[in-house]
C-alpha cells in the first residue's frame, strides 16, 4: 500500500511539473524568438502594434543637444555638462514568456535613455538595502552622508525614501546646479524660486533631477565605489548584458573617496549623461523585474524590493521608487498593476506581470505609448 501511494504521488508530481512547473525562459547570449502563434497571441493585433510604434516617432528631434536646450530654456543657467549623442529611429521589443515576439528598428544601437536611468538608480538603492548598507529606507540620509549636504533643519529630515519617491524638497546646490532652477514654477521669477517656502519632506512630489543626482551622490558615499561598477557587477553582467552600455555623470561631478577620484553619475540626461544603452540590454533589465528580481537561479534583487518600487507614494499615487505606476489608469484600458520606467523622448520599459509581458520602446511618441501597450495586451488574448 505504501509503495502504491508513493507511486501515485510521484505520478501526480510529474503531472504538475509538466503542466505547470516548466522553468521560465531566460536568454543566454542569443535571445530566442517565438511566433505569435507559438505564444498563443493574435498576430494581426501584434503586427498593428509594431506598425504603430514604427510610425510614431517622438517629435523631440534627433539632435538631442538642441532638444534639451529647447526643453529647458526656462531654467536659469541651464547648460549641458555631460555626454550626449543624436538618437536613432524608433526601436523596440515585445517579449512574452521571456521570448522575443516582435521587434522593430535597430535594437543593437546604443542611445541615451534619459530618465529610464532613474529606475536603474532605484535598483542600486535596492541592492544597498538588500546588503544592509542602508539599514532602513526610512533612515535619514544625514546619518550616512555627513559632509554637510544634508545639514540644516529642513534637509536633516530627508530620508532615503523621500529621495526615491521625489518628495524630499531638498534645498541646495549640487555640482553647480541649484535645486530651485530645475523645472521652476511657471509663476514668479528667480527671487521667488530661491526664497520659496520649503515643503515638509514626504508631503509634496516634485520631479527634480538635481535631487535625483543627490540620491546618486549619496549612494556613492555609501558604496564608496563608482555606481556603474556596482551595476555592472551586481546586475548587468549576471543578466548577460553586452559590454556596450555606459553610465555617465557630468564633467564637474567628480569627487574623491578613500583617496580615489570617482564620478558621481546622473539619474538622467537632463544636463547630458545618464545611461547610454541598446534596446536588447534595456530589455534584459526589464525582464529581471518581470521575474521579480531573479535571473535563472540567482536572486539578484530581492523580491521585496521589486514589490516596494511598485508601492504608490503618499505624495503621488502614480509614482513609486523612481518607477512610474498606472495606478490612476493614465493608460486607459490597461491594468492598474502595470508599472514602467520612462525617459525623455519616448523611452519606456513596461512591465506587465499578469500577462508575463515586457515592452521596450525607444523614441516613441508619448501620446501613443498607452495605445501601444493596450494593443499588445489585447494581442495576448489570442484569436
Amino acid at each position: 500500500m505504501h509503495t502504491r501511494s508513493l507511486h501515485i504521488s510521484l505520478v501526480f508530481l510529474l503531472f504538475l511539473n509538466v503542466a505547470y512547473g516548466q522553468s521560465p525562459y531566460f536568454p543566454d547570449t542569443v535571445w530566442q524568438s517565438r511566433t505569435a502563434a507559438e505564444a498563443g497571441m493574435n498576430k494581426s493585433l501584434l503586427d498593428s502594434a509594431v506598425r504603430l510604434a514604427e510610425r510614431s516617432e517622438n517629435p523631440v528631434g534627433r539632435d538631442l543637444r538642441i532638444a534639451n536646450y529647447k526643453s529647458y530654456a526656462r531654467e536659469p543657467g541651464y547648460k549641458i555638462v555631460g555626454p550626449m549623442k543624436e538618437h536613432g529611429g524608433p526601436a523596440g521589443l515585445v517579449i512574452k514568456n521571456g521570448y522575443i515576439l516582435a521587434k522593430w528598428g535597430d535594437i543593437s544601437r546604443v542611445d541615451m535613455t534619459f530618465s529610464v536611468t532613474k529606475s536603474y538608480l532605484s535598483t542600486i538603492a535596492g541592492l544597498a538595502v538588500d546588503q544592509r548598507l542602508i539599514r532602513n529606507i526610512t533612515d535619514t540620509v544625514s546619518g550616512y552622508v555627513w559632509d554637510g549636504t544634508f545639514s540644516g533643519k529642513h534637509n536633516a529630515k530627508i530620508t532615503w525614501e523621500h529621495l526615491l519617491n521625489q518628495s524630499s524638497d531638498w534645498s541646495g546646490t549640487l555640482f553647480e546646479s541649484h535645486d530651485w532652477a530645475d523645472r521652476p514654477s511657471r509663476e514668479g521669477g528667480v527671487d521667488d524660486w530661491k526664497n520659496r517656502t520649503l515643503n515638509e519632506p514626504g508631503k509634496v512630489y516634485k520631479y527634480n533631477d538635481v535631487r535625483v543626482n543627490l540620491l546618486a551622490y549619496s549612494l556613492l558615499q555609501v558604496y564608496r565605489q563608482p555606481l556603474p561598477v556596482v551595476l555592472r557587477d551586481k546586475i548587468m553582467d549576471p543578466i548577460g548584458a553586452s559590454t556596450t552600455w555606459r553610465w555617465f555623470g557630468y564633467e564637474n561631478s567628480y569627487v574623491t573617496l578613500d583617496g580615489q577620484m570617482m564620478q558621481s553619475v546622473s539619474g538622467g540626461g537632463h544636463h547630458g549623461g545618464g545611461i547610454f544603452i541598446n534596446t536588447l540590454d534595456q530589455a534584459r533589465f526589464g525582464l529581471l523585474f518581470l521575474r521579480n528580481g531573479k535571473w535563472k537561479n540567482q536572486q539578484l534583487v530581492s523580491s521585496e524590493w521589486v514589490k516596494r518600487v511598485q508601492n504608490p507614494s503618499p505624495a503621488n499615487a502614480e509614482y513609486g521608487y523612481l518607477w512610474w505606476l498606472n495606478a490612476e489608469e493614465k493608460w486607459k484600458g490597461v491594468s492598474k498593476n502595470i508599472y514602467y520606467a520612462a525617459g525623455f523622448g519616448g523611452n519606456y520599459i513596461v512591465i506587465d506581470q499578469q500577462h508575463d509581458l515586457l515592452i521596450v520602446t525607444r523614441w516613441m511618441d508619448d501620446n501613443k505609448i498607452g495605445e501601444l501597450v493596450k494593443l499588445v495586451i489585447e494581442a495576448t488574448k489570442g484569436k
